[in-house]
């Protein structure tokens, strides 16, 4: 399988998606057939939500569709060279996937060769379950499995910062949590930049920052860029 999850869509002082670009270009090969999941967004419609990401990805030279606005959804899916699935709310991206019956054509499609390429709620969708998104669960998705494309629990955009005078938990705290009701767990703290990166049976760590891996009872461990995961 060939699989980008990305930690986030921008940095500061950059456009939308720019950062992930080059990486997105490398794994593309000869795929330009997109499907585009705008589901996530909630407070942008998805047909501009789909522009945007079109307008961002220009100059790939890609045929990105809104699968919103496919006939039948499942079916485009099927056709797709890419799966691309944007960031937003990560319960109002399972709801809607779920809904439209599209979770199994998804893992049939990067099962057959597809591309995989999701950012922030994207990237939990990938994961076994949306349990370590940072979102309000603002609707029922019906359940907190998603697609099990990898075998990793990512927590995007992850930061340990804390403002000054919050007395609010930080996000480790959050994921120590998650991690005291089930202790076999792992989670990996995805900061803003990085990204990981699955091809030819193998998962490997991108991007500069310094990105964390959580189990419980245990200090945190830091993990360096191209860290294999499996």
């Amino acid at each position: 399988m060939d699989i980008l999850l990305f930690s986030n869509s921008m940095l500061p002082g950059a456009s939308y998606l720019a950062y992930a670009q080059p990486v997105i270009n490398s794994a593309l090969r000869r795929r330009r057939n997109v499907v585009f999941i705008p589901f996530a967004g909630v407070t942008t419609s998805w047909d501009a939500y789909s522009a945007k990401v079109t307008d961002a990805l220009a100059a790939l030279d890609l045929n990105i569709v809104g699968l919103h606005q496919q006939k039948d959804p499942q079916a485009a899916i099927a056709q797709a060279d890419v799966v691309m699935v944007g960031g937003g709310n990560t319960f109002a991206l399972l709801k809607a996937c779920r809904e439209r019956g599209l979770l199994e054509p998804m893992r049939q499609a990067v099962a057959r060769g597809a591309l995989y390429i999701g950012w922030s709620a994207g990237a939990n969708l990938a994961c076994p379950t949306i349990r370590t998104t940072n979102d309000m669960p603002i609707v029922d998705p019906g359940g907190l499995d998603a697609l099990n494309l990898v075998p990793l629990q990512i927590n995007p955009h992850f930061t340990n910062a804390l403002p000054q005078g919050h007395q609010g938990e930080t996000r480790e705290q959050r994921i120590r949590e998650l991690l005291a009701v089930d202790p076999l767990l792992e989670v990996i703290g995805l900061p803003e930049g990085n990204w990981i990166a699955v091809s030819d049976g193998q998962a490997r760590l991108g991007g500069a920052n310094p990105t964390l891996l959580f189990r419980a009872a245990q200090p945190a461990v830091t993990l360096a860029n191209g860290h294999r995961f499996y």
